[in-house]
């Protein structure tokens, strides 16, 4: 995020760097306007998700964590957690925006999940965003290794199968139901 300059933005968008003057002040403006015009319409559609109380707390968590994990295998959402890794030290309020926008609204979302499947007898008694975070911690792995540690040589990762598999260990670990 540093080293890019908004000729270069521009250059990549198709536009002249007098047009980016016309929408955005900075990079900072730019950067505001990819995390709302990205992710934001995901955390719309997890919002809705949730929203279903005719579905079981256990049925609707496996669904929020698959669409999670197809969001963040999708090749311009996988380059966020990367890009604020690296650049958060530099730009605090960038990843502030992030972490407002995003991450604290999905995980609230989550945690109401789960809190519901307590409710419902489901779910063992957790602290609700704790288990939040634990649900997708491993789904950005999939993100940071694709962005980062995947190489040509070692074949593609099997993002999808990773995070079905991570979804069962999960479910099953939350589960009040006896395991055999």
């Amino acid at each position: 995020f540093e080293s890019a300059r908004l000729e270069d933005i521009a250059t990549r968008a198709g536009v002249s760097k007098g047009t980016i003057y016309l929408y955005f002040n900075s990079k900072e403006d730019i950067f505001q306007a990819l995390v709302k015009g990205i992710p934001q319409p995901n955390i719309e559609l997890l919002e809705q998700v949730v929203q279903d109380a005719s579905v079981p707390a256990d049925v609707l968590l496996r669904r929020f964590l698959t669409v999670v994990g197809s969001f963040i295998r999708d090749e311009r959402m996988k380059k966020f957690p990367r890009l604020f890794i690296g650049e958060a030290g530099r730009f605090p309020h960038l990843a502030d925006i992030y972490r407002n926008e995003v991450i604290s609204r999905a995980a609230g979302l989550l945690s109401s999940v789960i809190e519901r499947g307590i409710r419902e007898g489901r779910f063992h008694p957790v602290q609700p965003l704790h288990a939040a975070y634990a649900a997708v911690a491993p789904l950005l792995f999939v993100a940071i290794w694709q962005t980062t540690f995947e190489r040509p040589a070692d074949g593609p990762f099997d993002g999808e199968g990773f995070v079905s598999q991570h979804i069962d260990n999960f479910l099953r670990g939350l589960s009040r139901e006896t395991q055999s």
